[in-house]
């Protein structure tokens, strides 16, 4: 356990980011998971709505430093050509 009045305040804000980061991650996976579900399920009017507010939030993650811009760009791009194959295979 930290002693000195700077760890002690140290310690206190590692906390604090720790459950933001937490969070932020979290909300990450939420979106990822349910994008996935509505790919798995084939819901093509539901897909695209899906796909924005995944890509934002992978942009918002970025941002944040939950995860590397590349990191997100490989997985908008992987979704991507998931939901677009998903959308044609309803389409035909």
């Amino acid at each position: 356990m930290a002693n000195h009045v700077s760890s002690l305040k140290r310690a206190r804000q590692t906390e604090s980011k720790t459950a933001v980061n937490r969070a932020n991650k979290s909300k990450l996976r939420g979106t990822l998971r349910s994008l996935r579900e509505a790919i798995a399920k084939g819901d093509a009017q539901n897909l695209t709505q899906a796909y924005r507010e995944t890509v934002s939030v992978l942009d918002k993650s970025v941002q944040k430093g939950v995860i590397h811009k590349n990191t997100a760009s490989r997985y908008k791009s992987r979704l991507n050509a998931r939901v677009k194959a998903a959308s044609a295979k309803k389409a035909a």
